[in-house]
């Protein structure tokens, strides 16, 4: 599928109210287990959504979209969320997002961007050149990425109670 903004939006309005209702008072034992060392639990993964909220996409959006000639983007730190969510509950993490998304759509909506804007370059420290396209295809796609990953933590809380269907369950097995 080609990349239409309208397409995009489709996604990045709706995963607050999905993960809102998905996740919402739903016991600990949900939401806290990870799927093993160095990997993150279900609270961790909106943590990385609200700091990536903060400090990444419509950042990198202003950034070239400014069509500054050192469109360079600067480093993000994918570990911040831990220190940012010590202390929040969930329910407070959930309604942070949205919130949070909700003025990042804002201002996306509010410039109003042409074609050529989607074409419009910048300076990823890893990839290099970028456009604003693939940034924003990539934020959807993040979004999904992040909601399979709940999901599949998720269902890994009962591997084992599942007992012989694991070899019907393909997400028990990533």
């Amino acid at each position: 599928m080609e990349f239409t903004l309208e397409k995009a939006l489709n996604i990045l309005e709706r995963t607050p109210d999905v993960l809102f209702t998905l996740l919402q008072n739903l016991s600990s034992d949900w939401t806290s287990q990870n799927e093993g060392p160095e990997t993150w639990s279900v609270y961790d993964v909106i943590g990385h959504l609200i700091h990536c909220e903060r400090a990444g996409w419509i950042s990198r959006v202003q950034i070239i979209h400014s069509k500054d000639a050192d469109a360079t983007f600067k480093p993000f730190d994918r570990s911040a969320h831990f220190e940012e969510s010590k202390g929040k509950s969930l329910t407070h993490l959930l309604n942070e997002f949205r919130s949070l998304r909700e003025k990042s759509l804002q201002t996306l909506i509010s410039k109003n961007l042409t074609k050529e804007d989607l074409a419009s370059k910048g300076l990823h420290p890893v990839f290099g050149e970028v456009t604003l396209s693939q940034l924003l295809a990539t934020w959807t796609v993040h979004d999904l990425n992040h909601i399979t990953q709940i999901v599949r933590i998720m269902s890994k809380q009962y591997h084992n109670e599942v007992g012989p269907w694991q070899a019907y369950l393909g997400i028990l097995q990533r």
